[in-house]
């Protein structure tokens, strides 16, 4: 195979370790297209070009996008490409991590996987485990899309030609001086009630430059629709150093900027262990808070138990075939085409007027029944549908 053959070219203890870390068939591709990239990447390794201090921008260039190096899931050229990359991460300072973190992002999500710890943990201290500060990573600003604002309509172009105008022609509209006022006042008054009528009329229209107003994004009422879910990836995660029920994760969406931070409140209900390389659906449109000095910028989808949260809570898994980023949607030719929105007001409290009707069916398919018809409309991807592992009837947030 290609790919013994290029597993041989590397350093021994390299080679040791990736062959420990990955002694599957399937971990040098399960295709024959990622078996060419598995090759590809570990000659690279191999040949030394690619782990070199002066190549480590543009390799945090090509990881930002990326869990793994080839598709969606861990192969031998991610063993690889760690092992070489230890002798120079080990050894950097704080102020230069921090300086490529799509790099030291991959690398920690890599040095973390068991496979890898039990290869390395043979080879000691060739592989010791890197820690980081992540404690004091300087933060980098995500932000949110801006509101949209209300633009106030220009003032009126006939003013300044009334002023132009001759005064015998202005004596004529207003007697006096006094009864000016009032007449300005009324004329004023009518514009406005006109303005205000049903979508704006042919003001509002002239107001935006002739055209139709805009409909308002959050127009109408709430519908699943408008709630941006994704398949998400947990690449990295840890406790918040500041609150003992919260984890702090980074969960890949398929963004190329990279992965969101995310914080969530799951430390009692499901162990770390069982978080790690987890897919999940990721509710990706909600204004970002602020949890404990961290900002959160999505929320991970749960099933909680209908007899309460300390009856269970499990994470909904998105269906095998998965990637990041992926849209997840609810059934129904009504909601299957609609946009959601790019960001849902916290003011039209959209997403809590949804959430309640979600749930899981007795097949544990997570959906969203309409309290209106009672019609089910289940979560699902191009490949399949949501599920919770054990739980049924149980509450979506």
């Amino acid at each position: 195979m290609a790919s013994n053959v290029s597993v041989s070219q590397l350093p021994s203890q390299l080679r040791d370790l990736v062959l420990a870390a990955a002694p599957r068939d399937e971990d040098f591709g399960a295709s024959d297209k990622d078996r060419a990239e598995v090759s590809d990447w570990i000659s690279k390794v191999a040949n030394g070009d690619i782990v070199q201090p002066s190549t480590a921008k543009d390799l945090d260039a090509t990881l930002t996008p990326k869990t793994y190096l080839v598709s969606n899931y861990f192969t031998a050229a991610d063993a690889a490409l760690y092992g070489a990359l230890h002798p120079i991460i080990s050894q950097l300072q704080p102020a230069q991590y921090y300086s490529h973190p799509a790099l030291t992002r991959y690398f920690d999500h890599i040095q973390s996987r068991p496979t890898i710890r039990k290869a390395a943990d043979t080879l000691t201290p060739a592989f010791s485990l890197v820690s980081f500060d992540l404690d004091n990573v300087p933060k980098v600003e995500r932000k949110a899309d801006p509101p949209k604002k209300k633009e106030k309509a220009p003032k009126a172009a006939p003013a300044a030609t009334a002023e132009k105008a001759p005064k015998e022609a202005k004596s004529d509209a207003v007697p006096t001086g006094k009864s000016e006022g009032p007449a300005k006042k009324e004329k004023k008054e009518k514009k406005e009630a006109k303005e205000k009528g049903a979508g704006g009329g042919e003001v509002a229209a002239k107001k935006a430059g002739g055209k139709s107003a805009p409909v308002v994004e959050e127009s109408g009422e709430p519908v699943p629709s408008m709630i941006d879910l994704r398949v998400g990836h947990i690449v990295d995660i840890r406790k918040h150093p500041d609150a003992d029920g919260l984890y702090i994760e980074q969960i890949d969406i398929g963004e190329e900027t990279g992965p969101r931070t995310v914080v969530s409140g799951l430390v009692h209900y499901i162990p770390i262990e069982e978080m790690r390389d987890k897919y999940l659906v990721a509710v990706c449109n909600l204004k970002p808070a602020n949890m404990r000095g961290v900002k959160s910028f999505a929320m991970v989808l749960c099933a909680s138990a209908k007899d309460g949260k300390e009856a269970g809570i499990e994470l909904i898994q998105p269906p095998p075939g998965s990637k990041p980023g992926d849209r997840v949607y609810f059934e129904g030719e009504k909601y299957e085409s609609g946009t959601p929105l790019s960001q849902l007001n916290p003011k039209k409290k959209i997403f809590e007027a949804i959430q309640p009707d979600f749930t899981t069916l007795e097949t544990r398919e997570a959906a969203w029944v309409d309290p209106a018809t009672k019609s089910v409309h289940r979560i699902r991807t191009a490949n399949g549908v949501c599920l919770a592992p054990t739980l049924v009837g149980a509450s979506l947030s």
